[in-house]
C-alpha cells in the first residue's frame, strides 16, 4: 500500500453544502430548482454544480432500484481471508471482484480478515451458486465468512456534510 495517495479535501462553503444535500436528496433536480432551494440565480448554481463535478465531490448521478422488484432481495456480506497477502494477490483478487456483477462493493479492510464484500443475490440458491462459482474461484480466496442480512435497518443515506 505504499504510495497510495490521499486525495485532497476540497473547501466547502455553506452554498456547497445545500447544494450538494439537495442533490443527495433528489439528483434528478432541475437546476433551476437546485438554484432556488440554494438561494442561488440558475447560472451560479450551475457553475457551482460544475465546478463540483470538476474536483471530483460529485462523481455522477444514478438510479436507486428497489432489489426485490429486480430479483436481488438477498443482501449478503462476506468477509474473505486471502491465503497470501502480496501485492500481486490483492491486486488479482481486487480485479475478479471488479468484474463480478453480484458484488456491489469490496473493501480491503485491516483485522481478522481481508476484504469484505457486499453482494446482493435472488435468494440463499443463488447465494450457494454465488458462493461456489465465483467467490471461491477469485484469485487467493482461503476463506469465507457469509452474514445475510435479515433486515435492512438504514441504507443509502446520504453523507454528512
Amino acid at each position: 500500500m505504499a504510495g497510495v495517495k490521499m486525495p485532497e479535501i476540497v473547501r466547502l462553503d455553506d452554498t456547497d453544502r445545500r447544494l450538494l444535500r439537495a442533490l443527495q436528496a433528489d439528483g434528478r433536480i432541475s437546476n433551476q430548482e437546485l438554484a432556488q432551494r440554494c438561494n442561488l440565480s440558475p447560472s451560479a448554481c450551475s457553475d457551482r454544480l460544475r465546478r463540483l463535478r470538476d474536483q471530483g465531490v460529485v462523481t455522477g448521478f444514478a438510479a436507486r432500484l428497489d432489489p426485490a422488484k429486480i430479483g436481488r432481495s438477498l443482501l449478503i456480506f462476506v468477509e474473505v481471508v486471502l491465503d497470501r497477502t502480496t501485492a500481486d494477490v490483492f491486486d488479482e483478487f481486487a480485479a475478479a471482484a471488479r468484474r463480478s456483477p453480484d458484488v456491489l462493493e469490496c473493501f480491503m479492510v485491516a483485522g481478522g480478515f481481508d476484504y469484505l464484500i457486499k453482494a446482493r443475490v435472488r435468494d440463499m440458491e443463488a447465494y450457494r451458486a454465488f458462493l461456489g462459482e465465483v467467490l471461491v474461484r477469485m484469485p487467493g480466496v482461503r476463506e469465507t465468512r457469509t452474514y445475510a442480512v435479515l433486515e435492512e435497518i438504514k441504507a443509502d443515506a446520504p453523507l454528512a456534510l
